[in-house]
């Protein structure tokens, strides 16, 4: 049995973590960090399945500080992180791991997204960028610059020097933030791994408004916060001040005419804002 443990966040995610859970080969041990005091969710999950252990968290600490909780709780050498919508197909572990034989000194590996037209991997220099087809046709593996939180496969060994997920991030561009800070080391995607995301599907479906607030809120936030981190404030501000101007514009005239939409565009202003203002990511569902 190889060295794995299999780390999956959660927040009321019961509705889909199933078949995620299903689709893990059996005899690994499993990491569930779940961001509440939900205690009915935590004995189903450890009933349910051998080797699982769910942490409750009481309250919601976002993606990154809750990976970290499980990255540093699991013995394994190996870490596979896994968004609970997710589901990994046949020989996708065994693929991966055949690789990582092959590769020399890796910091993260990923399957390759079977289900969406986007990719789940990219360059920071777009120059870089090759066709799909042709990362593939290269190897069973190709080094790429950066992959999505969705499904990471770490190899801790690497991260002593670099840490992990930066906790100011609470959802968004975490994974990418880390992968930036990776730059010298390696990151691949195993092209016969498979995985498919459902993609937006973690939180229970009744929550599908507060969720969408909160996705408007913390995508602001997080791209404003990642820009200044590694191009400086000048140019984080360049980059954001068309996404806060067109946010208030609609906001305000969608006010009287749709107030749904007229929130997610509230949520955009004021996640910017407090991002401009330098406060922290505080948004938290209202649930």
């Amino acid at each position: 049995m190889a060295d794995i443990t299999f780390l999956i966040v959660t927040f009321k995610s019961s509705s889909v973590i199933h078949k995620c859970l299903q689709s893990i080969p059996k005899g690994y041990p499993i990491l569930v960090v779940e961001n509440s005091s939900d205690q009915n969710f935590k004995k189903e999950l450890e009933n349910s399945y051998e080797n699982l252990e769910c942490i409750l968290n009481y309250e919601n600490l976002g993606y990154a500080k809750a990976n970290n909780i499980g990255l540093k709780k699991a013995k394994t050498k190996y870490v596979f992180v896994l968004n609970p919508d997710t589901i990994l197909k046949e020989n996708t572990v065994q693929k991966i791991l055949s690789s990582s034989l092959a590769i020399k000194d890796f910091a993260l590996l990923a399957p390759m997204i079977e289900n969406e037209i986007a990719p789940n991997f990219g360059f920071f220099n777009k120059n870089k960028t090759n066709s799909l087809k042709d990362l593939m046709q290269m190897s069973t593996f190709f080094k790429v610059d950066f992959i999505k939180g969705f499904a990471m496969f770490f190899n801790k060994d690497q991260f002593k020097d670099v840490g992990f997920f930066d906790e100011n991030f609470f959802m968004y561009l975490e994974e990418i933030d880390l992968c930036k800070r990776l730059e010298k080391k390696n990151i691949y995607v195993i092209s016969e791994a498979k995985i498919n995301h459902l993609g937006a599907k973690a939180v229970d479906p009744n929550l599908n408004y507060e969720v969408e607030i909160s996705r408007n809120w913390h995508w602001m936030w997080s791209s404003f916060y990642y820009e200044k981190k590694h191009n400086g404030i000048f140019f984080a501000y360049v980059k954001t001040i068309g996404n806060f101007l067109s946010s208030f514009i609609k906001y305000t005239f969608l006010l009287f005419i749709n107030k749904k939409k007229s929130n997610y565009y509230r949520a955009r202003f004021f996640g910017l804002l407090n991002a401009y203002l330098g406060k922290p990511s505080n948004y938290r569902l209202k649930v």
